[in-house]
Parts: C-alpha cells; sequence; structure tokens
C-alpha cells in the first residue's frame, strides 16, 4: 500500500465484531472529527430498517441492522485512510483480499439505498417522452405523474385509439 489509489469517495464495507456496529461507527466519526479527516471519509453508515416488535401486548417500530457485523464507510482510499479504519477498536478488516479493499459499485450503492443521489430529469409533468426501451419502445407519450423516490414515472400512452397508463424507470424515456 505504497501509494495513494484514489481521489473519488467510495464506499467501502467494514467487518466489525458483532455487536460493535454502532461502537465502530461512532469510533470512527470521533477520529475524523479529531484528526480533522472530513476530506478522507465522508461518510459512515451503520445500514438498518425499522421492523415491528410486540413486546408486552403493545406494537412498536424498533430498528433491526440490515447487515450485522458490516459498517458502511463512504471515503478517499489512501495510505492514511486504510490505516486509521483498518486499526479502529472492533474492526476486524475491510471486505476484500488484506492488500485492496473492494469498493461497491454503483449499482451496488443504489440497491442498498446508502447514497442519496439528486436526480435531475429533462421533462416535467404534462411534457411529451418518447419511450426508449420495453415493450412500449417507440410509443410517444405524455408525462402524468414523476415518481423521484422509485425513479419512476408514470405515461399515459395513446395505443389502438385508447390512453393507457404505463409506469416507466427514468431510464426508459427521454423527452421530446
Amino acid at each position: 500500500m505504497a501509494e495513494d489509489r484514489d481521489t473519488e469517495a467510495r464506499w467501502y464495507v467494514v467487518h466489525t465484531y458483532s455487536g460493535y456496529e454502532n461502537k465502530v461507527a461512532q469510533n470512527l466519526e470521533t477520529i475524523v472529527e479529531n484528526r480533522r479527516l472530513q476530506e478522507l471519509i465522508h461518510e459512515v453508515k451503520v445500514p438498518v430498517e425499522l421492523v415491528p416488535d410486540i413486546k408486552d401486548g403493545k406494537e412498536r417500530e424498533v430498528e433491526r441492522k440490515l447487515f450485522p457485523g458490516y459498517v458502511l464507510v463512504k471515503m478517499v482510499m489512501t495510505d492514511d485512510s486504510w490505516y486509521i479504519v483498518r486499526n479502529t477498536r472492533g474492526v476486524t478488516g475491510f471486505v476484500g483480499p488484506s492488500s485492496k479493499p473492494i469498493p461497491l459499485t454503483d449499482e451496488e450503492v443504489d440497491k442498498l439505498g446508502v447514497d442519496v443521489r439528486e436526480v435531475s430529469l429533462d421533462y416535467a409533468v404534462g411534457d411529451n417522452v418518447q419511450i426508449m426501451n420495453g415493450p412500449l419502445e417507440g410509443f410517444i407519450g405524455i408525462v402524468e405523474g414523476i415518481d423521484t423516490d422509485a425513479k419512476k414515472v408514470n405515461v399515459k400512452v395513446s395505443m389502438f385509439g385508447r390512453e393507457t397508463p404505463a409506469e416507466l424507470d427514468f431510464t426508459q424515456v427521454k423527452p421530446l
């Protein structure tokens, strides 16, 4: 690990002792703050989901770790950042070969929902769009609604003299 590897912050998966995920995340955030390493280590997350739990006849929402034993770290991989994360109490190592941790792919990051990315669209409700792929490829429709969270667009397509609604991904349509 002689040279700095990359200048772009990527998401890496860090393996921890089971039950130490929150402590590792807290320790890493403290180290980053104290040593002013915000340009190297950008974000630390322990992915959780809310699940219903019934205790004493009462239902309440409880956080459950999606990946017990793992913490996600968005960082610029350098010798210094690798050393800091690797030697944080509770960390057993990075996911990947020991000499070169493997960052998550953009597809994996999207599926995990750890990175919130702004989506800019070239169309709005009421605009005409052309469908680029799928069973309706080549058809032109009118945008009825846009769901940025699900990355879906609702389009009304005129087929065989009838208006037919279709829900498509953002990538399946382009503005006219």
